[in-house]
């Protein structure tokens, strides 16, 4: 390892390969980071992607794609069924992948245009003096020091690097998910559809969610908002599955928190962009955040090439990463917020009554903005708050 390089990447998730992978390819000295001695473990996340927004970024490889699935099925809490074929369903449905291939994947693309990859190797301290940033950092025991212009935080929702540039992430408690995910095997479930179970009782201020691995193998995992939960989410996704899989058997555990705060004022500070989780770029109403992170990942490289062009690394120049996301990412994740501050206010009655209002229509055929433009139409007084948003683009 050398002690200079154009841009250094904190944690090789898929944001943090995807802005190592871009900075490369534009030509920059970059250093790519993981704390953790295996990419892609452990695996806090659903593993569920849009196939098209898939497509658009990187080529598919049938190696890391668990399942394809063709749906979505949404359940209300008495029951009330509506399905949406994957096109329409969101950026969470279309493939369910296999994190611990995909993940290392995108860090073996950013290995191939020239970025050095090194696992094992944790970050504990940042200083910059003179336009420059220095990380202190540990691999094996051994403490060194490495310096670059960029530094570029993909270290999570826990993220250091945001902190000691003094960018504000802070997370209230009705900003975060609880989570928990178990991989299960031995179980009756529709392998070509996720599912999602909504509900007070199920997973408050949240939903539980099913999505196939194979024939009968699925994630099952919940998250639910620490200001309404009462209960630990294990012990609501324990009753879930009690009654939904009672002779499943549980082959992994993750646990984690997910922010769904929204966009955040500025993922920017001299020398530093934060991507992914460390910057909030996971959606609000699903808690879903791979292909956003991915995309922030290319914005952060790009801009890091454009600072580097112009010997220019303050927040003044790295505010290009800010407007690139929230021109994009940011809208719907605030379209998003909007949505989830509404919903996670009803009653199981009011969830069930929406559910009704639309069940007899076509929803398969809606997209998420159609959905919700119906069920404003339908419900104006519960809704009708939220017709700005969505009543004037039709």
């Amino acid at each position: 390892m050398k002690t200079d390089y154009d841009v250094i990447v904190v944690g090789a998730g898929p944001g943090g390969s995807m802005a190592a992978k871009t900075a490369a390819k534009m030509g920059l000295d970059t250093l790519l980071i993981e704390k953790r001695q295996e990419i892609g473990t452990p695996v806090r996340c659903a593993e569920g992607v849009s196939k098209n927004e898939l497509k658009d970024l990187i080529e598919l490889d049938e190696r890391w794609i668990a399942a394809d699935i063709v749906g979505a099925k949404i359940y209300a809490p008495d029951g009330t069924e509506l399905r949406m074929s994957e096109e329409r369903a969101g950026s969470e449905v279309g493939y369910v992948l296999e994190r611990k291939i995909f993940d290392r994947h995108l860090a073996r693309l950013a290995a191939r245009e020239g970025a050095e990859v090194i696992v094992k190797t944790r970050a504990f301290g940042l200083e910059r003096s003179n336009g420059v940033a220095t990380l202190k950092l540990m691999h094996q025991g051994e403490i060194f020091e490495v310096s670059a212009p960029i530094i570029i935080g993909a270290d999570g929702v826990e993220s250091k690097v945001g902190q000691w540039a003094g960018i504000n992430t802070s997370l209230k408690l009705n900003e975060i998910e609880s989570c928990v995910q178990y991989l299960m095997a031995d179980i009756d479930i529709e392998p070509e559809y996720c599912h999602f179970y909504l509900g007070n009782k199920v997973a408050p201020g949240g939903y539980v969610w099913i999505f196939p691995k194979g024939e009968r193998e699925a994630n099952v995992g919940i998250g639910v908002l620490a200001s309404r939960a009462r209960r630990t989410a294990k012990e609501y996704l324990d009753e879930f599955v009690k009654r939904t899989f009672p002779q499943g058997s549980i082959v992994e555990i993750v646990v984690g928190g997910v922010p769904v705060k929204g966009p955040i004022e500025r993922a920017v500070s001299d020398n530093v962009m934060l991507v992914g989780d460390a910057a909030r770029h996971t959606d609000p109403i699903t808690g879903g955040g791979i292909l956003n992170a991915m995309k922030a990942g290319i914005y952060a490289g790009e801009v890091a090439a454009i600072a580097i062009e112009r010997k220019d690394y303050s927040s003044k120049t790295l505010a290009l990463y800010d407007e690139k996301w929230k021109a994009t990412i940011g809208k719907t994740i605030g379209r998003n917020l909007l949505i989830k501050e509404k919903f996670v206010k009803f009653s199981d009655n009011e969830l069930n009554k929406l559910a009704h209002s639309i069940a007899k229509y076509e929803v398969e055929e809606m997209s998420v903005r159609g959905l919700m433009t119906r069920l404003i139409l339908k419900n104006p007084k519960l809704l009708w708050d939220l017709k700005d948003v969505f009543l004037k683009a039709r």
